[in-house]
């Protein structure tokens, strides 16, 4: 099976998967390999979770027969018609030998994409086409190979998008559809006084809503692409129709939507000028922990279990995959919870990619209270400091925060219950993108030692638990300071001129 040049192996056989040969594990889904029929596979992890991929990488994925050397392989040349957008993650191929086009799917995400509607409400959707495609080899050959000429054929099929033979009006040709095209700057006048280009901001498409509903939209087309190092984006072969523009930034937290509707005719080429976002800011930053990049990847993933591996992730990149690891927290923390000091501690090492719950016995769990430990030399009185609570994957949980006393009731702040992405138990690093902007009065906080305690209160299964993005603290700025003033006029100015 293969998935991307990293994500190949040989697979397990369907009657492995069964017992004896196999012993099923937390779900249905994922089965320990006790006899299989090759024995190289003894012992391993097979779980179809195992192999999901983001909709802007699942291009081709299929299988390879190396006696004698043959190909079969999906290609999806758009994703124009998946929901979600380009982060929505989603099956690929699995044990069968299985090969999945997936269409609508609440993977990683819950009920938000699953579409819902009213009595008697229109809805027609284009989905694909998908191109499938067989190649083959000389005896003799190396079956590998054709992964590589699949490629190729991907890369045909993607320049050929969208295809002209289809001959139903409801899929427009290339000259029935319009383009956009513009720059997004980032302006943060904490960072810099000069407008920051949106460096491989994804830039996209998708149906009207507010700020960041592209993520969870699932009944009309999004078409998204990737600015590149000065910010300049180009959108091309949408489909006619209105629309809002949706951008977010690696490096920077939030959503950027235009308040204008985007309306595509046939044969538009749009030219939006230069937009800005300005990401949500009150004040310099005192601390921050992680990268805002919507993924828990740049935290601490832990070794699997060696009952339960799978020897393609052994030495991967992507170690989050492998099954299990939401009990290596417990391993790690058997009594006492995660403290991470701010200064000292380095989130590579010392951040636990997920606040998981901690198995108390074979049927029950308990919540988990981390603590940010940190220094603020003064304390500003009568102002406001921020918290950026950024969260890559909440399932099921409610992250409560506390500052300076744990026992704070109620706390100082609440998520509520939220989220159903599943994706600790799916081996995802992210789900759908939560941001909390949390106000932070100055009399909860001390000149000299705070501790900020995040409770995931929720804890009646394993799989409960929240991923985080980013956090950041900011300190208090004075809001009719000259900077901020100076700040705006230059923002006003900027506008009038373009």
């Amino acid at each position: 099976m293969a998935i991307s040049d990293d994500r190949q192996r040989i697979m397990p056989m369907p009657e492995d998967r069964e017992p004896p040969r196999g012993q099923p594990l937390a779900y249905k889904e994922a089965v320990r390999l006790i006899n299989p029929i090759n024995p190289d596979l003894q012992g391993e992890v097979d779980d179809k979770y195992e192999y999901s991929c983001e909709n802007k990488d699942n291009k081709v994925h299929g299988w390879i027969c190396f006696d004698p050397p043959v190909g079969f392989w999906q290609i999806t040349p758009s994703d124009e018609f998946k929901t979600g957008g380009p982060l929505k993650q989603g099956l690929t191929s699995h044990v069968g030998p299985t090969t999945l086009a997936v269409f609508l799917s609440g993977h990683y995400s819950g009920e938000d994409l699953m579409p819902k509607f009213t009595k008697g409400e229109p809805w027609k959707k284009v989905f694909g086409p998908v191109f499938m495609y067989v190649n083959s080899g000389l005896a003799g050959t190396d079956p590998l190979a054709l992964w590589k000429d699949a490629k190729l054929q991907m890369q045909i099929e993607v320049e050929s998008w969208p295809y002209n033979f289809p001959v139903s009006e409801d899929f427009p040709k290339s000259d029935q559809r319009g383009s956009v095209s513009g720059r997004l700057l980032i302006k943060d006048g904490f960072l810099s006084k000069d407008y920051i280009s949106a460096d491989s901001a994804y830039v996209g498409l998708a149906l009207p809503g507010v700020v960041g509903s592209w993520q969870r939209e699932c009944k009309g087309y999004q078409f998204w692409s990737r600015a590149d190092s000065y910010g300049f984006f180009s959108i091309n072969d949408i489909r006619t129709g209105d629309y809002n523009l949706f951008a977010w930034v690696p490096g920077f937290i939030g959503d950027y939507r235009n308040d204008g509707i985007v309306t595509i005719t046939e044969g538009c080429d749009i030219d939006m000028g230069d937009l800005v976002y300005e990401p949500p800011r009150d004040g310099p930053t005192l601390w921050e922990i992680g990268v805002p990049d919507r993924s828990a990847a740049e935290f601490y993933v832990p070794d699997p279990n060696p009952m339960y591996v799978n020897k393609l992730y052994i030495s991967h990149p992507d170690k989050f995959r492998q099954y299990g690891l939401w009990e290596r927290y417990a391993d790690l923390y058997p009594n006492e919870d995660l403290v991470y000091t701010v200064g000292v501690s380095d989130y590579r090492k010392d951040w636990f990619y997920a606040q998981v719950t901690r198995k108390k016995d074979d049927k029950s769990y308990q919540a988990t209270t981390w603590q940010i430990k940190f220094t603020l030399d003064t304390v500003v009185q009568s102002r406001t400091y921020k918290l950026r609570l950024v969260i890559a994957s909440a399932n099921v949980s409610e992250l409560q925060v506390r500052f300076n006393d744990p026992r704070a009731n109620p706390p100082h702040f609440t998520t509520g219950l939220i989220g159903e992405d599943n994706s600790i138990a799916r081996h995802g690093i992210h789900g759908l993108y939560w941001l909390f902007n949390i106000d932070v009065p100055s009399s909860v906080l001390l000149g000299g030692d705070n501790t900020i305690f995040l409770t995931q209160a929720r804890s009646v299964s394993p799989f409960q638990g929240i991923m985080y993005d980013y956090i950041r603290l900011e300190g208090s700025t004075d809001p009719n300071s000259n900077k901020k003033k100076s700040s705006c006029i230059l923002y006003q100015a900027y506008k009038s001129l373009h």
